[in-house]
């Protein structure tokens, strides 16, 4: 089963889309990567989950990526002993170390590092920033503050800190239990919350072994300001829009989401645009056309993927809430505008053997108009590297390790396909043509330009460019 689109579509499983059948309708609807959110997942769930993506992916013959998406640190208040109370722009009120329930001048809250670093000015967002609150007062046991905005709080609130690091990981506990267990699952990526340093990256990396690759979720302040460090040792981006507009102004998202594609793009590493894409097709069949919007720009700006929530997790139509964003898609790649967009934001190649020939793939194929490049890849980085060109054909990436192939199922134009190694050179390029035909890419007289390492499988030695004829006589 072939796209006709070169954008991925990442689908959240929830109660809406957890039962075998639901899941294989979600695949044929569009979802290339299945979601599971550990933070409403137990383990015995995400095992059960996992297993029956597999068992799509079996029955379809199609690899199927999983992405589990870790919970990271939340902040929280403590109760109030009314359970709520109001306050009055411009009070003071105060976040302590004290466990008595709170009250409209107090409330306990429960995280000592926060106590310890919040520094006069600061801002406290609390309950997603519907009351915003400033510190004034400092001393390590507790922080005075004066009620900028809003006039609710109640029990439990998530609390923001958009100004301050936090001396402490982004792996809590539950995280570390909860990544273990996911990767002996044989998940296949890992989703980062709430990181503020690339050493948080680099502790989940460390952990990981190399069961999972590493996706960075970036949505605090200060994992903007260290994108590139954190980028360099992340597998791949997500831009978490949620949390990331209510800790910065929701003005600059948009330009941040920009920035964030454009790196990635530059880095050859995928990139994902999440959260409240078709929101309203939580509870209605049909999006709005703001929506349709959104899903449109994260498909100029070359994104690898978009990514549904609630909509596929807990919505009334995940399923065609999946359908409508594979029709975006495809019609935004079709509009005229589309390959003029993507060659504009381009980046050079490095200087390694590798980019080159996947620069060389790119341009011998848009100048022959052949059908697709079709590349060999162990470890992924060819066909990371292939993407990275953004090429209008399509490519067509073989792998004889099913996990690799899993992957890159998250790569933006990558068709996966698993397939035995090649024994000769001969047999790489005749292979490559009748998997071309078989999966509906070429046809008999096409040209596909193939690509490859020589001597045979020689992981990350991308070294071979071969242009090859699709003949009347390769099997189907």
């Amino acid at each position: 089963m072939r796209r006709n689109r070169k954008v991925k579509i990442l689908a959240t499983l929830g109660p809406a889309s957890s039962d075998e059948g639901m899941i294989r309708k979600l695949f044929q609807a569009g979802a290339d990567v299945f979601r599971i959110n550990m933070s409403h997942t137990d383990h015995d769930q995400m095992r059960i989950l996992v297993g029956r993506i597999r068992s799509v992916e079996k029955a379809i013959g199609r690899p199927i990526g999983i992405l589990a998406d870790l919970q990271g640190p939340k902040l929280r208040l403590g109760k109030f002993a009314n359970g709520r109370e109001e306050l009055t722009v411009g009070q003071r009120f105060t976040l302590d170390d004290d466990e008595t329930p709170g009250d409209a001048n107090r409330v306990y809250l429960p995280h000592p590092e926060i106590l310890r670093s919040v520094e006069v000015g600061h801002r406290l967002l609390i309950d997603d920033g519907k009351v915003e609150l400033k510190a004034v007062e400092t001393d390590g046991k507790s922080i005075v503050c004066v009620v900028v905005a809003g006039t609710a709080i109640s029990d439990r609130k998530g609390v923001s800190l958009p100004d301050t690091v936090l001396p402490v990981g982004a792996l809590t506990p539950k995280d570390r239990a909860d990544l273990e267990a996911v990767a002996e699952t044989g998940v296949d990526w890992l989703a980062l919350s709430f990181i503020q340093r690339p050493e948080d990256v680099a502790e989940a990396r460390k952990l990981a072994r190399g069961r999972a690759s590493i996706m960075s979720k970036i949505e605090k302040p200060q994992a903007v300001q260290r994108l590139a460090e954190i980028l360099e040792i992340s597998d791949a981006l997500m831009v978490a829009r949620g949390d990331l507009g209510v800790e910065m102004p929701l003005e600059a998202v948009p330009g941040i989401q920009k920035q964030m594609t454009r790196a990635a793009r530059r880095a050859g590493k995928p990139v994902v645009v999440a959260t409240q894409m078709l929101e309203s097709m939580i509870s209605a069949p049909v999006p709005t056309r703001a929506e349709v919007s959104d899903v449109s720009i994260a498909v100029f700006e070359g994104a690898d993927a978009i990514m549904l929530s609630a909509e596929s997790a807990a919505g009334k139509y995940p399923v065609e809430a999946v359908s409508m964003m594979n029709r975006i898609a495809e019609r935004v790649e079709q509009d005229p505008t589309y390959p003029g967009i993507i060659n504009a934001q381009r980046s050079e190649p490095e200087a390694t053997g590798p980019d080159a020939i996947s620069l060389a793939a790119r341009q011998i194929a848009e100048t022959l108009k052949a059908s697709a490049i079709v590349t060999y890849t162990a470890s992924g980085n060819t066909g990371l590297r292939a993407a990275r060109e953004r090429p209008q054909v399509p490519i067509v990436a073989l792998s004889p390790i099913v996990e690799t192939a899993r992957r890159l199922s998250l790569l933006w134009g990558t068709h996966c396909v698993v397939t035995p190694d090649a024994v000769d050179l001969d047999d790489m390029v005749d292979r490559a043509c009748r998997i071309a035909n078989r999966e509906g890419f070429a046809r008999p007289g096409d040209r596909i330009i193939v690509t490859a390492g020589v001597p045979l499988r020689t992981p990350g030695a991308t070294n071979m460019l071969r242009i090859a004829y699709v003949s009347a006589d390769t099997g189907a």
